[in-house]
């Protein structure tokens, strides 16, 4: 494939993923979303983290568990302060400190 007709397929593709979510929001703009589902909307980007951690936990590559002592300490720690804090972004930065610091020491 040359250059030119991946770029049109990498714009294409990101014309047809811009459409079809700017059709949802602008059908939505002037209606009020129920509260259960404002709720549930609440609760996916924590729901979307733990699916990430899950997956680096369980060795989401097909292989084994390839997890090290690093990885360990931060998943408990983002999720030690995600239980304490109540903060999603909290508790990413202070997994990721974690991870980066351990690492850098072993």
């Amino acid at each position: 494939m040359n250059p030119w007709s991946a770029l049109a397929i990498v714009l294409m593709v990101g014309a047809m993923t811009y459409g079809m979510r700017a059709v949802v929001i602008v059908a939505l703009a002037d209606r009020v979303i129920p509260q259960p589902v404002e709720r549930a909307l609440r609760s996916v980007g924590p729901a979307v983290l733990a699916a990430l951690a899950v997956n680096l936990a369980a060795g989401g590559e097909g292989g084994g568990v390839d997890i090290t002592v690093a990885e360990v300490a931060a998943l408990l720690v983002a999720g030690g302060v995600a239980w304490w804090r109540r903060h999603m972004l909290v508790a990413l930065l202070a997994g990721m400190v974690t991870l980066w610091v351990l690492s850098a020491i072993t």
